[in-house]
């Protein structure tokens, strides 16, 4: 059984983020890998940054056909743990999104923080950000913004019509102190956990070192994810299908009670 220690789960609250000392094993991280390319193969017409729900095996609502060794990736009961001490005890799984960032031309993430995007209420969201090759300065690492979730304030979000980005939305000048900017450089199968507040971003992949991660999504079940919402109004740049997106209850109740488990799943 995983865990966080005392004083990450303190980071986490007070910072927003935290790198746990756990990490996937070798063997783990040499399936993912094989995955990951299978994954960018089976989607010649999807940018690698933009692999959305990559969790959902076949071809799925949102243009992408994914793979069943990332939704076992999503159920890894270590990672799981982990969430659970950050949401607490009721797990909800709903989406997976696979970040690559080619050698020489990986797209920029613009600084923005993921409760703009996405149809929570009250927002609340744990992402597990799973490193599956090198993420380092030089190809374009994660990058976060110590504290910045604090208050549970969203700030204004800017459209910019740039076919260079792996989101279409950025945060307005002047929102925050870029100086601030905390780099996590993780190795395979190192990973980071953030907060649905966090004011995160990534730079352009110019090196010559292919970097890919993977987010994974979890809510926890006393918060609704509202189909009938669309956040971004659908300018993000990268496709959705929220209506259809399925859900997983992983641990706990759902403390709404109004949750969908139904829609979007296929087959038994």
């Amino acid at each position: 059984m995983a865990s966080l220690s005392d004083q990450e789960v303190r980071h986490y609250r007070e910072q927003g983020y935290v790198v746990p000392q756990f990490r996937l094993d070798d063997a783990w991280v040499r399936r993912m890998q094989d995955a990951l390319n299978t994954l960018i193969r089976n989607n010649p017409g999807v940018r690698p940054e933009k692999l959305v729900s990559a969790h959902i095996e076949g071809q799925n609502d949102e243009g992408v056909r994914g793979s069943r060794d990332f939704f076992d990736l999503a159920m890894n009961p270590d990672i799981i743990d982990l969430v659970a001490q950050a949401i607490g005890p009721d797990v909800i799984l709903w989406g997976c999104h696979v970040f690559c960032k080619p050698a020489s031309e990986g797209f920029e993430t613009p600084w923005h923080q993921d409760g703009h995007y996405w149809p929570i209420r009250p927002l609340a969201n744990c992402t597990v950000w799973v490193a599956l090759e090198p993420s380092t300065r030089e190809n374009g690492c994660l990058r976060v913004i110590p504290g910045s979730h604090a208050g549970k304030k969203l700030h204004p979000h800017l459209h910019e019509d740039r076919t260079d980005l792996t989101l279409n939305q950025r945060m307005a000048d002047g929102s925050f102190d870029e100086n601030e900017a905390v780099d996590l450089e993780l190795q395979p199968g190192q990973m980071s956990l953030h907060d649905i507040y966090m004011i995160h971003g990534a730079k352009a992949n110019t090196s010559g070192i292919r970097r890919t991660g993977v987010a994974l999504r979890y809510m926890p079940g006393t918060s609704l994810f509202d189909r009938d919402l669309r956040p971004a109004d659908g300018k993000t740049g990268v496709a959705v299908s929220f209506a259809t997106r399925p859900l997983w209850l992983l641990r706990g109740e759902d403390k709404t009670g109004r949750n969908d488990f139904k829609v979007g799943h296929r087959g038994a």
